[in-house]
């Protein structure tokens, strides 16, 4: 399955968690919903994936973790806040390329639709 398949496949599922639960929760209410969906759809996911930073020979541990992982492909960054910032876009960012991959997606629940 692409990239482009697999995140299809993660909208059509937030777009099911937001429906249902509509904003004000926390993110952790929506990641477990959105998991949730997603193995129902039969994607494989891991949840609050750890990302190490490597330097050279160092690996450190600062606890950084993406919310989502899907099918190892696809990371997903859920964020319930009412306007984005830099830093969202950058945490994103810094994932892929940490983990060296290609696409990520950046959900907020906080809308009204």
């Amino acid at each position: 399955m692409t990239e482009d398949e697999i995140s299809n496949k993660i909208i059509g599922c937030a777009i099911e968690v937001h429906r249902k639960l509509g904003p004000g929760l926390l993110e952790s209410a929506y990641r477990e919903c959105l998991s949730y969906e997603l193995m129902l759809m039969g994607l494989k996911i891991e949840k609050e994936k750890a990302m190490p930073i490597i330097y050279k020979e160092v690996k450190l541990d600062h606890g950084y973790r993406m919310d989502i992982l899907v099918e190892n492909k696809v990371v997903v960054e859920i964020k319930t806040v009412e306007e984005l910032n830099d830093v969202h876009t950058a945490q994103v960012l810094t994932y892929l390329k940490l983990g060296e991959y290609r696409l990520g997606l950046l959900l907020i629940f906080m809308s009204p639709f």
